[in-house]
């Protein structure tokens, strides 16, 4: 059994408790998202691979070759890797990350804009495709990246590296009124 030792979201002191006025430029902080490392063993990419597309209620987000972030948010950290354990029996190696790492959620028509203001990346549509997740530099933060929607995308950073990078997107969002505070889903 997994017992997690972090008791508070590391943003609390930077969000308010209830939610404010949402502006069309938005952050959600989820509290409550499962996330797991998969590793694939030597030679089974491919397996793993093909595991994952059926794995049911989750995102991927690609990482590097035969790794991958695994993220639900309606799964617990212990049934999500429990689950992914089962499924990749003797393909790959599950890690929980739900207590080491951060989602944020990104949206609105300038969304774009904002993180060109820290990612060196080409985030046009017709390169960065829905589906599509990179590993990136936020400025001198290290994030995955993955377009969630049309005008979507979710950050994923290392918890110790959150506060910065809150920061930091709100100081590039500060030109267009970008609004924060926690899921509504949880």
């Amino acid at each position: 059994m997994t017992m997690p030792y972090i008791s508070r979201h590391p943003l609390e002191n930077r969000l308010p408790l209830e939610p404010g006025i949402r502006a069309v430029d938005h952050m959600d902080v989820p509290r409550g998202t499962a996330i797991a490392t998969v590793m694939a063993m030597d030679g089974e990419d491919a397996a793993v691979a093909a595991g994952l597309a059926v794995a049911g209620d989750m995102s991927l987000r690609f990482v590097a070759p035969g790794e991958w972030l695994a993220v639900s948010q309606s799964d617990t950290p212990e049934g999500l890797c429990r689950n992914l354990s089962l499924l990749l029996a003797e393909t790959a190696s599950v890690f929980d990350q739900s207590d080491g790492r951060v989602v944020l959620r990104l949206s609105g028509p300038n969304v774009r804009r904002i993180l060109a203001k820290g990612i060196g990346i080409d985030l046009h549509p017709a390169v960065f495709e829905i589906g599509t997740s990179s590993n990136v530099l936020c400025g001198h933060i290290s994030i995955n990246l993955a377009r969630t929607g049309e005008n979507e995308f979710e950050l994923i950073v290392m918890r110790s590296f959150a506060e910065s990078l809150f920061d930091d997107l709100r100081l590039m969002g500060r030109e267009f009124d970008l609004s924060a505070d926690f899921s509504a889903q949880g």
